[in-house]
């Protein structure tokens, strides 16, 4: 399993982090631990999902990753 904090651009209240919490558990091998305004952290399993994946499902909600 990989760790690894998001920045995340366009949140800006609780239903911004349900929607992206939600989205990031849809992602096969994903576990999340925190989603808050602004970030999300989570582990993941490379040989189920991709980085790209998880991108993806941020994006689909309508919001960007900060490099």
């Amino acid at each position: 399993m990989e760790r690894v904090t998001l920045r995340i651009d366009g949140m800006s209240c609780g239903h911004c982090v349900a929607q992206v919490g939600k989205a990031l558990r849809s992602v096969p091998g994903v576990d999340v631990e925190q989603v808050e305004i602004g970030s999300a952290t989570l582990s993941y399993d490379p040989d189920r999902t991709s980085t790209q994946d998880i991108r993806e499902a941020v994006e689909n909600q309508g919001y960007s990753l900060k490099p």
